[in-house]
């Protein structure tokens, strides 16, 4: 009887509105849950940790220092800097207008932008060189009204790093702008401002952000590119040899300055989860 009455009291609704029911933790588990779940996770960080015993940790000043690993640092950081910043001038709108408007096809346009999240970054490369390269279908006419050439330069390297850190920005652009309320912007127009002012002054400042965990994520998908980096802009030190392909070509000479520049990246990516912990890392 007494057991009914507590079940009939926590099932009353009370003035704060209805009870959420208290969900409480299995201590047991399965072992056939464990057993994977511990083998993935060393699956994960043995590679990691085996990069940080093997670093040589006395040498790496040193290496750090050296002429080739200092250039491929800098124009690594000013390439993904300029990459990130060509994805936030076209991705956002892009993100807007993905998110904001209905026009025919637009389920069509969203796969074909976010295709080189999945694309081979390779098949990425040769896309943009027939595309951009010196005979491509826009290229050509670059080269010959504006004398442009865009394949194996500093330039090359930035469009074919924001060809695949782009889509990063504008999926989380996207998500944001479907989440914030779009009232806010049809109040603005209301009274008197543009679409453009609404979006300027109303939906920046509510999507911010979004649109920095984006810019975060395209900076490092950008910062670790290889495939079409190397395919459309080649491994020209100095030029084109950004830190991933002083890596692949340093494994071959030099190990550890391999390392040492492996340890740089994983140095940035965790300061990438660390600026996004509230966004991935925080519990429910």
């Amino acid at each position: 009887m007494t057991e009914l009455k507590q079940a009939a009291a926590a099932a009353r609704p009370s003035k704060d509105g209805p009870r959420r029911p208290r969900v409480r933790a299995h201590r047991g588990v399965p072992v056939a849950l464990l057993v994977p779940g511990l083998l993935a996770m060393a699956f994960l960080l043995v590679p990691l940790l085996a990069l940080l015993v093997r670093a040589p940790w006395r040498s790496l000043p040193s290496q750090l220092t050296s002429t080739e690993v200092w250039q491929a640092l800098q124009l690594s950081l000013i390439s993904a800097t300029a990459a990130t910043a060509v994805a936030l001038v076209l991705g956002v709108p892009l993100a807007w207008l993905l998110a904001r408007t209905e026009f025919p096809g637009r389920g069509l346009v969203r796969a074909l932008v976010t295709l080189p999240l999945v694309l081979p970054p390779v098949v990425g490369g040769v896309a943009l060189l027939l595309a951009l390269g010196r005979n491509g279908i826009v290229g050509k006419s670059l080269d010959a009204w504006f004398g442009i050439t865009l394949p194996f330069t500093t330039a090359g390297v930035v469009i074919a790093e924001a060809f695949v850190a782009m889509p990063f920005l504008v999926i989380s652009v996207e998500g944001t702008l479907r989440a914030a309320d779009p009232r806010y912007e049809e109040a603005a127009t209301t009274l008197g401002a543009s679409r453009f002012t609404a979006f300027r002054r109303v939906t920046l400042p509510l999507i911010a952000p979004g649109i920095a965990a984006g810019a975060v994520l395209a900076w490092a998908r950008a910062l670790g590119e290889f495939g079409a980096t190397i395919t459309f802009a080649g491994n020209f030190p100095g030029r084109t040899q950004t830190m991933p392909l002083a890596v692949y070509l340093a494994l071959q000479n030099d190990p550890e300055a391999a390392i040492a520049l492996s340890l740089i990246l994983l140095a940035v990516s965790i300061a990438v989860l660390a600026g996004l912990r509230d966004r991935w890392m925080r519990g429910a």
